[in-house]
């Protein structure tokens, strides 16, 4: 069985004024469907680089990319945008949440460019609540929920899409700890739903949430290893 994620010689680099920067060097690996997986590495190490294109947010400079079948590193911007939209998920650090939209009203954000009809937006946005624990704040703000709350709102508008695949990029990094390990706690469960979860941080700590763990050191994959 192919695996859900497989990359061969990922490569990308970035120039910078007269120099150029090589982000990620010779990527190789093979993720199977169904892993919870954690990606760490110091500044500068090409972890987020990797996220990026793994999450079809950037096209590779050499190698291939295949995402559940399909080879993704070829593809123009329209091309990547689509396979983004129907298979990727994005929590990052800071919530990204509209000031002035309820918790429902932000979750169903991502229906909007989908063209999906209104009562099917407000119904899988409230589905969406339920699933993170959210039920009872469905018409809340974001200044009335807590820093906790506001990432399980993030992380309903990463899931609404029915995505394959839920990328975070450091998702605990604003909250205490407490409440991280809440929210590790629910990757973990959705990852036990279905959904495919990798984890990009440079604490111990949060990767401990996950099965396995890539540790990039200077553009290179260093280690490849499953969590005890």
């Amino acid at each position: 069985m192919p695996a859900f994620i497989e990359t061969e010689g990922l490569s990308k680099d970035y120039r910078v004024g007269p120099s150029e920067v090589r982000a990620l060097r010779d990527f190789t690996v093979n993720i199977d469907e169904g892993e919870f997986l954690a990606i760490m590495g110091p500044s500068g190490s090409g972890k987020s680089t990797c996220m990026h294109l793994l999450g079809c947010l950037d096209t590779p400079t050499a190698g291939r990319y295949v995402l559940a079948g399909q080879d993704v590193s070829r593809l123009d911007r329209d091309g990547l945008a689509e396979t983004r939209n129907r298979q990727v998920g994005f929590v990052f650090q800071s919530f990204n949440l509209l000031p002035r939209a309820t918790a429902l009203k932000n979750v169903e954000l991502p229906l909007l460019y989908g063209a999906t009809p209104r009562q099917q937006r407000r119904d899988r946005a409230a589905a969406a609540l339920e699933a993170v624990g959210l039920s009872d704040r469905v018409h809340h703000l974001p200044t009335q929920l807590s820093g906790g709350q506001m990432q399980r709102v993030a992380i309903a508008r990463a899931i609404v899409n029915r995505p394959l695949l839920l990328l975070a990029d450091e998702p605990t990094g604003a909250l205490d700890s407490r409440t991280g390990v809440e929210i590790l706690t629910l990757f973990q469960q959705l990852n036990a739903d279905g959904i495919n979860v990798i984890v990009v941080t440079h604490e111990a700590e949060v990767a401990g949430f996950a099965r396995r763990v890539l540790r990039f050191r200077d553009g290179l994959l260093e280690a490849d290893e499953a969590t005890p």
